[in-house]
């Protein structure tokens, strides 16, 4: 899925993918942390997490934006031609390879990789191990509060507080905190 295919006001996700030259990570990951902290203030920026490879060359970056449009006016944007111009002797961009998507795949995939979703019920237990702590904290302190209120709110305060924090906080630190369970080596 391209940025064009996401609907307008839709939050994006999009995977970059670059390739470094060997002996030069270090100078990469150098630089990661600048174009990051440029991202975060750029508006409609939600979050930037870098993937970096146990073997080989290829690092991804997650960008999660509140709509394509705002994605687009970064992806087109002079401080971001100016940050890549740093690097053109150290890493390329394999454009080749971004892909956008808007859904909660983006938990367990890398979109525009050779990475396998890992099998479901792994999915399914890193998801429950997120969502059941999230889940006790919310009926122990907003279920309380919340006793008296309409049944259609009360049951509104639940999503509207776990949705964020397990996709913005929760799974993308169970992703990669459990990493070589959920992504095993092929030999395996």
């Amino acid at each position: 899925m391209s940025t064009t295919d996401v609907r307008r006001g839709d939050p994006v996700t999009t995977v970059l993918t670059w390739e470094v030259r060997p002996g030069r990570e270090q100078e990469f990951e150098r630089w990661t942390l600048g174009i990051t902290r440029c991202a975060r203030r750029f508006p409609g920026n939600e979050g930037v997490s870098w993937l970096r490879p146990e073997d080989g060359h290829r690092f991804h970056a997650v960008l999660r934006w509140s709509d394509a449009h705002r994605l687009t006016a970064w992806l087109e944007s002079d401080e971001r031609a100016a940050w890549h111009a740093r690097i053109d002797d150290i890493a390329t961009e394999l454009g080749s390879e971004r892909q956008s998507t808007t859904g909660l795949e983006t938990w367990f995939s890398l979109p525009g990789t050779t990475v396998r979703p890992p099998v479901r019920w792994k999915m399914v237990l890193t998801t429950f191990l997120g969502a059941f702590p999230c889940t006790l904290l919310i009926q122990w302190l907003v279920a309380p509060r919340t006793a008296a209120w309409p049944l259609p709110l009360r049951a509104a305060v639940f999503p509207v507080m776990l949705l964020p924090v397990l996709t913005y906080l929760v799974m993308p630190l169970l992703s990669r905190l459990l990493r070589r369970w959920l992504y095993p080596p092929p030999d395996h």
